[in-house]
């Protein structure tokens, strides 16, 4: 607990206001594109800390939010066949996919849908059902892509061929790249935390210039968020952007070469589908080469209808930062974590989530 509280120690918390309070001069907008500091932002009332002059913004950063309407029917199309089962983490459960459907809800119909917490968890049930097909969804940026890429290396170590993955892996830098060429008037990026541990700081070296426009890699507690924000401010003075690492205690330059060669050993980098973004060029993760037999959509593909938005659900613009939670006319009273009609208030670090559980009195 004492490494914790020298985080959030009151004094130092004032005094790094106090430095934002004296060196916003202007009007400032900053992304956010990592779930953890949008439920951090939220949770520790951050925007009421700021000068009104500095507004931020959640970006596409949970990796449920921007997972496509299409991958949710694909699990459920898959649910349906004999023999099959769904492992998947907690929070795909109440994803909605078209027509509302859900795995919760295919599960309560009678598919084996299963969670678990490690990708491990999902080999072990192939090993255990041998006469069973195990399809794992795999799910989520840089931080839980190598976990997968290490569960299918062993799955092929011990050629257990009744175990496949679904992969709706993505990379992060591609989607913040996406965001700037779209043109929503950030000033700068708070980077995401998690993922710099494995994709290093020089990552995101490209944005700043390439587009121009700071970025700072912070944690999750608020003096890390606040610290973020300071130097994002300086940057957008001085005119000069840069990436800069507020996080050395976690992230290093280059990152985790263990996690990245894992990486790209077992997957191959394809475009993919981001909910709210559309197509984003050379983003997504899927098993090939030798690792291909493990790819669930070439050994067992299934075809779904298109899909669209439910009417009313603004969550594709919530993602882009183009609109907040309050904006959705669905926020909160059709749409609440308990009957979610949007990705969006799914996790607990989806942006509508998070404002739901605290409150618009800390925007």
């Amino acid at each position: 607990m004492k490494y914790i509280d020298e985080f959030r120690d009151k004094d130092l918390l004032r005094k790094v206001t106090g430095q934002i309070e004296r060196s916003a001069t202007g009007t400032y907008t900053f992304m956010e594109v990592c779930g953890g500091h949008t439920a951090s932002i939220r949770r520790f009332g951050i925007p009421s800390l700021l000068p009104s002059s500095i507004k931020l913004i959640s970006g596409p950063g949970c990796p449920v939010c921007v997972t496509g309407m299409e991958y949710i029917d694909r699990l459920a199309a898959y649910s349906l066949k004999p023999d099959v089962i769904i492992i998947v983490f907690g929070d795909l459960m109440r994803i909605p996919g078209s027509d509302g459907i859900s795995l919760r809800k295919m599960k309560q119909e009678g598919a084996d849908v299963r969670i678990v917490f490690s990708s491990l968890d999902a080999l072990d049930a192939a090993r255990k059902n041998r006469n069973k097909t195990i399809i794992f969804a795999g799910i989520g940026f840089e931080t839980t892509a190598p976990g997968t890429a290490l569960t299918i290396r062993q799955a092929e170590k011990e050629n257990i061929d009744n175990f496949l993955v679904l992969s709706a892996h993505k990379l992060m830098p591609p989607a913040m790249e996406t965001i700037l060429r779209q043109g929503n008037g950030i000033n700068g990026f708070i980077c995401p935390g998690h993922v710099s541990v494995i994709t290093g700081s020089d990552a995101f070296c490209f944005i700043p210039e390439k587009y121009g426009t700071g970025c700072v890699i912070t944690g999750f507690e608020p003096s890390d968020i606040l610290l973020s924000v300071l130097l994002l401010v300086e940057q957008v003075n001085n005119g000069i952007p840069s990436v800069r690492n507020a996080y050395g205690r976690a992230v290093t330059r280059s990152g985790n070469h263990i996690a990245q060669k894992a990486m790209l050993d077992v997957f191959s980098i394809r475009d993919a589908e981001w909910r709210g973004l559309g197509i984003i060029p050379a983003s997504g993760l899927v098993p090939a080469g030798r690792y291909e037999r493990f790819d669930a959509s070439a050994v067992m593909p299934v075809v779904v209808k298109p899909s669209s938005e439910t009417p009313g659900c603004i969550c594709g613009e919530i993602l882009r930062g183009i609109n907040e939670p309050s904006d959705c006319k669905l926020f909160a009273t059709v749409c609440t974590p308990e009957n979610p009609v949007g990705a969006c208030m799914v996790s607990d670090e989806g942006a509508c989530n998070a404002w739901y559980k605290y409150g618009e009195m800390y925007g």
